[in-house]
């Protein structure tokens, strides 16, 4: 019975850590694909600068397409493995351990190779003002839709003050995108009535806070590390199933093999896998399985002595 209740407590084990690898494998995959839209429009605005690469180096480890497709890979790895805890299937199981550990590895090695401090620098957001002069071109609508994007999202306007825009273009008024309620002309009328409608941080400072790096960021690399602590002590479970269904799995012994079916009720042994797996385990059949040779060989006698007297005296 305490070896049923082991693999019973191991099974449920795995269940949760199972549905957890579902919910932190979704989870990654969400704030990832957030992260890499706002990703693409600070790389818009920062090519070709030091930010750009210093971007690169903070966002890459937790957007790498490696890790990506290691966390869709964990989804399916985590369903074989709860069909394979389900059955008690030692292929599944074997499978299911031997995926988590590649899993492992290549996070792991993805995570330290392309891990790195930004060298970056507050004076480095100075570099921002060579992208303003072509905002509005029509040959560049794709750099003023970054403007755009990151000034309404960020809640700020210009490098340092809203300004710049009136020094680096030949704008008379900031965009649109500054004002802190939008509407067309609304950068017009907050330019020539109300300058606190307009958004009076700088964008040069947001930049700098997300390229060290986000709350999101922090958050996914505290997931990484949670899927990293789950996958060790997921296989150390799954190793401990397989030992306890398959260690002692041994062929009946010949005494026991030849004894009257009648002596043996029908039931599952305690060395069958799947037995101990459903729970179904007599309590009557394996009392054969685990006697001595002697005492299996005295209870055949007997039985047969019994069956001679009684044979002896219906004849006579």
């Amino acid at each position: 019975m305490a070896r049923e209740d082991s693999v019973k407590c191991l099974r449920c084990l795995l269940y949760a850590l199972n549905l957890l690898f579902w919910l932190m494998a979704v989870c990654v995959l969400g704030v990832a694909a957030w992260l890499r839209d706002y990703l693409n429009t600070v790389l818009t605005l920062t090519a070709d600068t030091r930010l750009e690469e210093a971007a690169v180096l903070t966002y890459s480890p937790v957007v790498h397409p490696v890790i990506i497709a290691a966390c869709c890979f964990l989804i399916i790895v985590a369903m074989v493995g709860y069909c394979g805890t389900l059955k008690c299937d030692l292929l599944l199981l074997s499978w299911y351990f031997g995926c988590l550990l590649v899993i492992f590895c290549v996070q792991l090695a993805s995570g330290v190779w392309t891990y790195d401090e930004p060298a970056v620098q507050r004076a480095d957001m100075i570099s921002l003002k060579s992208r303003m002069p072509n905002y509005g071109l029509q040959r560049y609508q794709w750099l003023t839709h970054a403007w755009n994007a990151f000034q309404s999202e960020f809640k700020c306007c210009g490098v340092i003050y809203f300004t710049d825009w009136l020094e680096m273009t030949e704008m008379e008024w900031p965009p649109d995108s500054c004002c802190s309620n939008q509407y067309p002309g609304c950068a017009r009328h907050a330019h020539y009535r109300d300058l606190s409608d307009l958004h009076q941080e700088g964008c040069g400072p947001k930049m700098y806070s997300f390229i060290r790096g986000t709350k999101q960021l922090q958050v996914l690399r505290f997931l990484g590390v949670s899927i990293g602590v789950a996958q060790i002590l997921a296989m150390t479970l799954t190793l401990t199933l397989l030992w306890a269904l398959y260690y002692d799995r041994k062929p009946p012994d010949p005494p026991a093999a030849i004894a009257p079916t009648d002596a043996a009720p029908a039931g599952a042994t305690a060395s069958d896998p799947h037995a101990l797996c459903l729970g179904v385990v007599s309590d009557d059949a394996p009392k054969m399985g685990h006697l001595r040779p002697h005492e299996a060989w005295a209870g055949q006698s007997a039985q047969l002595n019994g069956h001679t007297q009684l044979e002896m005296e219906q004849l006579s």
